[in-house]
């Protein structure tokens, strides 16, 4: 994770962002979840009302329905949303940005923020986000990432492309509107196959955005590492190392 997301200027970082606008089916099938324990260290006592932001197809959402809070969703991506929407009928889901949410000030106790934060202007959404927040409110942040301190998930991402490297001194870059900042990491597999690895391949932003060209390398690559190089059967169950980062902090 780098410190604010990627050193992008606000029109490279639309673009690429755009790259998950459509495919809803596609990215709520392969992409990982998150471990309770993210959800339930980033949520404070007490909570009743959660905002999450670029929730995409509800992954995170998930887990703060299974914490018994009243959910609000936005996302600029209708397609995502009405994948969240068929999967979560009980959430508001709005078309928005962490910018631009379009919601009533001080209306809820926690927003979270999974997958996004590094495609967002940070400085600009924690105005907003601290807008809707009520005082004393939580700013949550979470970031799925491959455990790239295992030596074969290393060169995986490299193939993969996922540019997702945890570094621990870094911290994601927020507001002057929050304080308190601090972090919490949560070791974890997700069982998947090579043909689910080669799915997630395709969810990512570098592939998305390839031409057909770069998109045919990076798959002959991953074949080769994942059948070749490491050995593995179609169809064989693998334990894929993630990393959870989670990030809190409290509106000033």
């Amino acid at each position: 994770m780098v410190r604010g997301g990627p050193k992008l200027d606000h029109g490279r970082r639309r673009e690429l962002g755009q790259s998950f606008q459509d495919g809803g089916k596609h990215y709520d099938r392969v992409r990982p979840g998150y471990p309770a324990e993210s959800a339930q260290w980033l949520v404070p006592a007490g909570a009743h009302d959660a905002l999450d932001v670029g929730a995409g197809t509800g992954k995170f959402t998930d887990l703060l329905l299974a914490l018994g809070l009243s959910v609000t969703a936005v996302d600029p991506s209708a397609d995502m949303l009405a994948q969240l929407s068929g999967q979560y009928p009980a959430v508001a889901a709005l078309r928005g940005t962490a910018e631009a949410t379009g919601l009533e000030d001080s209306s809820f106790d926690v927003v979270s923020v999974a997958q996004a934060w590094h495609w967002c202007d940070a400085l600009a959404a924690s105005t907003e986000l601290a807008r809707v927040l009520r005082p004393q409110g939580t700013l949550g942040l979470v970031w799925n990432q491959l455990d790239t301190s295992v030596p074969w998930v290393h060169r995986l991402s490299r193939i993969m492309h996922a540019g997702d490297v945890y570094k621990p001194g870094q911290r994601p870059l927020v507001g002057p509107e929050f304080e308190g900042l601090e972090g919490h990491v949560t070791r974890w597999q997700d069982p998947v196959t090579p043909a689910d690895l080669m799915e997630l391949t395709k969810s990512r932003s570098y592939y998305l955005r390839a031409n057909e060209q770069t998109r045919a390398k990076v798959l002959a690559n991953l074949t080769w590492y994942l059948h070749e190089h490491l050995g593995h059967a179609e169809g064989e169950e693998l334990s894929l190392p993630y990393l959870t980062l989670s990030w809190r902090a409290v509106r000033a």
